[in-house]
């Protein structure tokens, strides 16, 4: 699988993508993070591309609903990559389109990352 999910000891959620990432995968992401969300967390996500090569051509990548029910209780969105994917995995998470605030990180800086979500 190239995209995984999961939720660290202090409450952060770890997205995980590599390879080329298919709609359906992210998709069933999203659903898990919606059904967190709805238990009552506000997350700070941590996403981490590594050996990433990008999202699938002339997929459907619209999800309303989640955008919709979801978008707005997200705290924070802190994305760790190659600084060839800064611009388009800014675009992907909605920086500038959501209230969380969503940074980039050069690969190698997860650490940095991790405080900056912490603040």
């Amino acid at each position: 699988m190239a995209a995984s999910l999961g939720i660290e000891p202090n409450g952060t959620f770890l997205l995980r993508l590599s390879g080329t990432v298919e709609a359906a995968e992210f998709t069933a992401l999203q659903n898990l993070l919606g059904t967190e969300i709805d238990a009552a967390a506000k997350p700070c996500v941590l996403a981490i591309l590594e050996n990433f090569e990008g999202w699938e051509r002339g997929a459907d990548w619209g999800n309303p609903d989640f955008q919709y029910w979801h978008s707005d209780a997200i705290a924070k969105i802190a994305i760790v990559a190659d600084p060839r994917w800064e611009e388009e995995a800014a675009a992907f998470a909605g920086a500038g389109s959501r209230s969380a605030p969503v940074k980039f990180f050069p690969a190698g800086a997860q650490e940095a990352a991790r405080a900056w979500l912490a603040d």
